[in-house]
């Protein structure tokens, strides 16, 4: 079955072994030694992560190390970009409004206090 990259982010288990392993390889014991589960079920996190190309095991003598491959997360990025660029145009159109409303405010409210200012000139 090909997975993608949405799935193996999407449990919190996985997001978990991805940060262990982002900044150096591990191996399975030691990314297993960090979690409260059973080994198996570290095995079927990495499998799943292992099918999205986020992560890689390589065998090294009897250890297998798991090596993060985080450039595939750039899909996720991606996708993220295009609703970070909607709600940044409609949060830019809200600001210009409020400003807007802002103005109209203070104008009305120093209109009359000018007016006041004229009448007690005459």
């Amino acid at each position: 079955m090909r997975r993608d990259v949405f799935q193996a982010i999407a449990d919190p288990t996985r997001r978990e072994i991805l940060g262990w392993i982002a900044n150096e390889s591990m191996n399975v014991n030691a990314v297993s030694g960090n979690f409260a589960v059973s080994r198996a079920a570290i095995y079927k996190h990495l499998k799943i992560l292992t099918e999205c190309g986020l992560v890689v095991v390589t065998q090294k003598g009897r250890e297998r190390y798991c090596e993060a491959r985080l450039d595939k997360l750039s899909e996720v990025s991606d996708w993220i970009d295009q609703y970070r660029k909607m709600w940044m145009s409609r949060l830019d159109n809200l600001e210009i409004y409020l400003n807007s409303v802002q103005k109209k405010k203070k104008k009305a409210t120093n209109a009359p206090k000018a007016k006041q200012k004229h009448e007690n000139k005459k």
